[in-house]
């Protein structure tokens, strides 16, 4: 009798329901379902980082064990997407082995990565119609060619901040619509520079940037090293929301959103746990 016997899901046969994931999804779908009736793709990212005290250095301290979803607007804390040069040369070598070991034949754990290299220079400039606006024009050009990839503003929709005490790193989901708009006239408030190395697998990508930026005024050029992962498709995002528990859709097609998101957490979640304790 020393051995473990099959053990049932439950009392009831199932799996119970992951919260985690669902209050990640819910809140992705009301950001998808509220947005302005605009033009314009949604953009679902999430960013690696740090959630720092307000007011002070320290990492936010919170009586909790594992990883947790905060309550928007009621813990004082801003988020901090920057990293070490350090965490970013990290998370480089962890990728590219990724991207050569998952590219040799044979190999099943996971599907192949895609690789890019992207020069861009990001040029800001005030909204023309409400130039008080938080939401500024962006202007994207190709660094070496000096092609406009993107003319657009972002309004922000919303995010959540995950802290994670047994990790080095938190995280936060932010969701984003992006409106096309003509290219600005007049001069840029500021601009930045992103060296980036774009990972592509299956239906995210994967960011690792290094920005320069830089103001009109001049002085000392700030560097900041960041990591995301984005649902790659806004598009299919789109459709998978809009037949979220559509009873007239198919089993797979209402839960093509859920698993969509699933994976999405689940990417954020193993990069924020492959930090090392080298991010300050």
């Amino acid at each position: 009798m020393s051995s473990l016997p099959p053990l049932s899901l439950s009392i009831l046969g199932v799996e119970p329901l992951d919260e985690f994931i669902k209050e990640i999804a819910d809140f992705i779908h009301h950001m998808i379902s509220s947005r302005p009736d605009l033009p314009g793709n949604v953009e679902v990212e999430a960013k690696i980082g740090i959630l720092r005290e307000r007011g002070g250095g320290g990492r936010v301290f919170l009586p909790v064990l594992v990883e947790t979803i905060l309550r928007p607007d009621t813990v004082e804390c801003r988020f901090e997407s920057n990293m070490t040069a350090a965490q970013h040369k990290h998370f480089n070598t962890l990728l590219n082995e990724l991207k050569i070991t998952s590219s040799q034949p044979g190999y099943a754990s996971t599907s192949p990565l895609d690789y890019h290299h992207l020069y861009l220079i990001d040029s800001f400039y005030p909204s023309e119609s409400k130039p008080g606006d938080r939401d500024k024009i962006r202007v994207t050009r190709d660094e070496k060619t000096g092609t406009v990839t993107e003319c657009m503003k972002k309004i922000r929709l919303g995010d959540l901040n995950i802290y994670s005490p047994k990790r080095n790193a938190d995280w936060r989901v932010s969701v984003n619509l992006e409106v096309p708009v003509s290219h600005p006239v007049g001069t840029p408030t500021h601009s930045r520079r992103k060296d980036r190395m774009s990972y592509s697998h299956e239906e995210f990508n994967i960011d690792l940037t290094q920005v320069t930026s830089t103001n009109p005024g001049g002085g000392t050029p700030e560097i900041l090293h960041e990591l995301e992962v984005e649902i790659a498709r806004p598009a299919l995002l789109l459709s998978t929301a809009a037949k979220r528990g559509d009873m007239s859709a198919s089993e797979h097609e209402r839960n093509a959103f859920d698993e969509l998101i699933r994976a999405f957490v689940n990417n954020a979640r193993i990069l924020a746990r492959n930090a090392s304790d080298s991010w300050h």
